[in-house]
């Protein structure tokens, strides 16, 4: 059986299980984050993965659920990693992607609400607040084709035609293989997103191809698909039921675990994109 995931550490395990494959792969720990950096290089490796070209980038932390602290050197070590795919300079747009009525898929508008938006901010009055050398941001929520009746993708493409960010962010919920990597793992790409993808709906990618800029995604898993669970705990002469075709399954402290990621990878994105400003001064200024 296809096991399905967004996650390309995941996607890693499984094909090293199949036949011992090898991609370039680095791990390291700091602060108490786990990193694990692939990097797809050609398109052999590309389609063994069944992912893009690119950078993949997975941080394993504490889960959400248990750790409350947002300051405990977590938020520097995932800044940095977003950092590192971003243009130095330039206007950035952040697109937090999902539904906002489903709290699985509520992950990128919660985010959303925490971004320091300065576009609309000069740079004379950025200076008269003490705010010098302050990096343009947009920050939007374009919702959900059963709301808008709208494309994602069209609705971001048509905002960086207008705008002309010099990159994208996307915030998306994911789906992992694994219980376990649920509520305490953010994976951070250059390779675009598929809106819709972690709970099985997925829509057209918003990429480089689509925005002539390169995006930059980030996602944590908040559902796993209930064959893959099952599959975990069964037998392999298990016979699984037609009607778990399409159901996924999240953790019963979603509500927690959506609020503490959302939280912490809006204020990386913040420090990654404002780095003379202090963490606790931008938090002070989105809520």
């Amino acid at each position: 059986m296809n096991c399905r995931t967004d996650l390309a550490i995941e996607r890693n395990e499984i094909l090293k299980e199949q036949d011992s494959f090898a991609v370039d792969e680095e791990t390291f720990s700091k602060n108490g984050v786990k990193i694990t950096r692939i990097i797809i290089r050609d398109d052999e490796t590309a389609k063994r993965f069944s992912k893009p070209i690119g950078t993949y980038i997975t941080a394993e932390v504490e889960p959400f659920s248990h750790n409350a602290e947002l300051f405990d050197g977590r938020l520097e070590v995932i800044a940095d990693e977003i950092a590192s795919l971003l243009p130095k300079r330039g206007l950035v747009l952040v697109a937090g992607l999902g539904n906002s009525d489903i709290t699985p898929d509520a992950l990128g508008p919660r985010c959303a609400d925490l971004l320091l938006a300065t576009r609309h901010i000069d740079a004379e009055l950025a200076k008269s607040i003490g705010f010098d050398n302050l990096r343009p941001v947009a920050a939007v929520v374009p919702g959900v084709l059963g709301k808008t009746g709208v494309e994602t993708g069209e609705i971001i493409c048509g905002i960086a035609k207008s705008i002309m960010p010099s990159a994208v962010i996307t915030v998306d919920a994911l789906a992992a293989r694994s219980l376990s990597r649920l509520g305490k793992t953010i994976q951070i790409t250059n390779t675009g997103v598929s809106p819709g993808s972690g709970v099985g709906n997925a829509r057209k990618g918003i990429d480089k191809s689509l925005l002539g800029v390169d995006v930059i995604s980030i996602g944590v898993p908040t559902v796993v698909d209930a064959k893959t669970l099952v599959k975990d705990v069964a037998t392999d002469s298990a016979e699984f039921s037609p009607a778990i075709d399409g159901t996924v399954v999240t953790p019963s402290e979603i509500d927690i675990l959506i609020e503490r990621a959302a939280k912490l990878i809006a204020m990386a994105i913040n420090h990654a994109l404002q780095p003379e400003i202090s963490c606790e001064d931008i938090l002070s200024l989105v809520t």
